[in-house]
């Protein structure tokens, strides 16, 4: 599996999702989750903090994962959105455990993370092999110019070869 990093506005390709899963709901496999995650603060220079300090605190971070996926595995590819979100410095045995990994939907992935700008986003893509490869590029080239069409996507996908 060849992964790779996508030039595409995160909060584009949610919206875009929101529509189409409203307009077919069976379309897409879709798994969002997030959890809270404490650090160790990196040592930076202009913190002016030392060993000691640097050991009563950690860094809480909040990440948030959305998964697309086809219905069918066969197509052989998979885009994630990845929100990182660094809450900010806590005292270590006063602050926020870290939480096990949540479910979310997709209105909460949207609403919490993707709506107010929260953190740091990235897409990348999973695929299989170059006809994976091409169904992603497909799929990016109708969310880019915001193309529905009444499953053409789907569709299309349908049509392109197996590898």
């Amino acid at each position: 599996m060849e992964t790779y990093p996508i030039n595409v506005d995160p909060a584009q390709v949610v919206r875009w999702l929101k529509v189409e899963c409203e307009a077919a709901p069976s379309a897409f496999k879709i798994d969002a989750r997030r959890t809270k995650e404490m650090r160790q603060i990196p040592v930076r220079r202009e913190d002016h903090l030392g060993d000691e300090e640097r050991e009563d605190l950690t860094e809480i971070a909040s990440v948030a994962t959305l998964e697309i996926a086809p219905i069918h595995a066969s197509y052989g590819w998979t885009l994630r959105i990845v929100v990182e979100d660094e809450v900010g410095p806590r005292i270590s045995d006063r602050g926020i455990a870290a939480e096990g990994e949540q479910r979310i939907d997709l209105a909460t992935f949207y609403n919490e993370f993707i709506g107010p700008g929260r953190g740091n986003a990235f897409v990348v893509s999973e695929v299989e092999g170059p006809a994976a490869r091409a169904r992603v590029s497909y799929l990016l080239d109708a969310i880019e110019t915001n193309r529905h069409a009444g499953g053409a996507v789907r569709q299309h996908a349908k049509r392109m070869p197996q590898e």
